[in-house]
């Protein structure tokens, strides 16, 4: 059966094939690319320019003006800008494609971009998307929602943030694009998670409560409760096969005595890995001791209904730093009041993590790749891997201690973070020829076990140390293994 999302449609094909063997200079080709690319996802086309650059706010060429340390100034001029929207800098690389050539021409366009930013008048703003276009090749996305002055980084991630031209045939693809040309903070996942969560905590309050009426501990219902979620973040994300896990407890609602065996053969299957028999499915092995002792609660058919309701959200576009935080709202009986109504939002997290964690560590990988850039044009090339490998070892080495860590939801947002610069830092290993197998068969990684948190509240602290997930996405670069911060005892309850 064909698939909707990727059927091929005669404008798509038109455009693909337009330019594919497309060639010429930057200049010749790229505000007739961009413009006929607008045409076929019937989006706006820039407007003519002014000569008041401050006033334009969708132009080609828009000036601005650079400033430097020493008191000095330049001109540049973004290709295509649109206010409130993103800034696009545009190549034609001459490089083969996605070599390492190729990876740096276009690591330099995004540097570009970047600068021309910095310089866009205050009363711009910064805009939430970064691009860069290789005309009628790629298009790579980078994000930066906070538009507090962070780093903009890949998105949705660094696997996906490249829109090759035969990717648009799939619909997905040219929504995304059109998000960014006309409604580019739908595109940011902290708003989808701030309302979920909202949502979710609800229902798992509702569950908890009927599960402690019916006489269970708090700490069993927390670890069953905290197993359900992880079980539909997985499938939501591929880990698992996709939306079994919804429609085993769809059945197990017809047949609620079957549910604690179903349910404990489905986790002592995702203990070792393995065939399933209650999915009929070979599915992966999650490490981390996230599911050994199962004890599963049995659930009526109306409780079953509850988990169903929870498993019917997008689990993918829910930011696994709030899982504590919801168990945490569902369990406490002083705060179930809130529902989650004053969870930190990832942006207010990042607004603390990026300037005094990751940008400090972004800068310094800044000049460790200039530096090793110099020594390889100087032929020194294992000098250059030295340089990029002591880079890694201190990232490896670095501990992050949050005081007063609550659910962790600080402590698994600058993991996240650290993991993706970590990503970048082994590809340029690999561009390099290092490649990355050895550092890791070493044990040479972040993880977890970097991340430490005081807690004074118990009750936080044991849903954090036992219950907070930090999940690799399957297809990131980093998806080999699943972790829970339990795994190094990380948090410990006490006062600061």
């Amino acid at each position: 059966m064909t698939d909707p999302q990727t059927t091929p449609n005669k404008a798509v094909e038109a455009f693909i094939e337009r330019w594919q063997n497309g060639g010429g200079k930057e200049r010749a080709n790229y505000q007739l690319f961009l413009t006929e690319l607008c045409q076929f996802l019937d989006l706006p086309g820039p407007e003519p320019a002014s000569d008041d650059p401050a006033s334009d706010s969708y132009v080609f060429e828009h000036r601005v003006d650079i400033h430097h340390p020493d008191g000095s100034s330049t001109r540049g001029y973004i290709d295509l800008y649109r206010r409130g929207h993103f800034v696009l800098e545009a190549k034609q690389v001459s490089e083969r494609h996605e070599s390492s050539r190729w990876d740096k021409a276009m690591l330099r366009a995004a540097a570009q971009a970047d600068t021309y930013i910095r310089a866009l008048p205050g009363e711009h703003g910064r805009p939430p998307f970064l691009l860069t276009c290789d005309v009628g090749r790629t298009i790579e996305v980078y994000a930066e929602f906070t538009r507090s002055g962070g780093t903009y980084v890949p998105f949705p991630d660094p696997r996906s943030h490249r829109i090759h031209l035969d990717d648009l045939r799939d619909e997905a693809i040219r929504d995304r694009i059109r998000k960014i040309w006309t409604a580019p903070d739908s595109l940011d996942p902290s708003k989808y998670a701030a309302r979920v969560t909202r949502e979710l905590s609800k229902t798992l309050a509702q569950l908890a409560r009927a599960l402690e009426r019916d006489g269970y501990e708090v700490e069993r219902v927390a670890h069953f409760i905290k197993r359900c979620l992880f079980t539909m973040f997985c499938e939501d994300v591929d880990l698992l096969p996709k939306g079994e896990f919804t429609a085993l407890l769809t059945r197990l609602k017809k047949t609620p005595e079957h549910f604690p065996d179903a349910i404990r053969s489905l986790w002592e299957t995702m203990n070792t890995g393995g065939y399933s028999g209650v999915l009929n499915q070979q599915i992966l092995r999650f490490n981390g001791n996230l599911f050994t002792e199962i004890n599963p609660i049995p659930l009526s058919a109306d409780q079953i209904a509850l988990l169903i309701d929870a498993a019917k959200h997008d689990w993918s576009q829910v930011e696994p730093a709030i899982f504590g935080t919801l168990l945490e709202r569902a369990l406490d009986p002083d705060d179930r009041h809130k529902l989650g109504a004053h969870y930190t939002p990832r942006a207010y997290v990042e607004r603390l993590v990026m300037p005094t964690v990751i940008d400090p560590l972004r800068d310094e990988w800044k000049d460790v790749q200039a530096a090793a850039a110099a020594l390889e044009a100087q032929d020194k090339h294992d000098k250059a891997v030295d340089e990029i490998r002591a880079f890694h070892r201190k990232l490896c080495e670095i501990r992050i201690l949050d005081p007063a860590c609550g659910s962790a939801n600080f402590l698994y947002v600058t993991l996240e973070h650290m993991k993706r610069l970590e990503g970048e830092v082994l590809g340029t290993l690999a561009d390099l020829g290092a490649g990355q197998n050895l550092l890791e068969m070493q044990g040479n990684t972040v993880d977890p076990h970097q991340f430490l948190g005081i807690e004074i509240n118990p009750r936080a602290a044991a849903i954090c140390s036992k219950s907070c997930p930090a999940p690799r996405r399957a297809g990131s670069y980093y998806a080999s293994s699943l972790f829970t911060l339990s795994e190094s005892r990380n948090v410990d309850a006490r006062a600061a």
